[in-house]
């Protein structure tokens, strides 16, 4: 496989974009926690507690998809 001059510039582009739409995604989700929180506080059901869970796992799933992308060792 031969690497050109160019390899470095597209590789250090496409990382800052994959690390961009998972923070994005992160975010979302994030909001997405808040508000079904503040519905849960209000009704109680247990359906959108479950949901609250399955929302926390994806986000610890896109942490470390962020931390994987980025080469950063814990």
């Amino acid at each position: 496989m031969e690497i050109s001059i160019n390899t470095p510039a597209l590789l250090f582009s496409a990382i800052t974009l994959m690390l961009l739409a998972y923070t994005n995604r992160f975010l979302a989700i994030a909001n997405l926690i808040r508000q079904a929180i503040a519905l849960y506080e209000e009704k109680g059901d247990e359906h959108i507690y479950l949901q609250i869970k399955n929302f926390e796992k994806r986000l610890t799933l896109i942490k470390y998809t962020q931390t994987l992308v980025s080469g950063k060792k814990s």
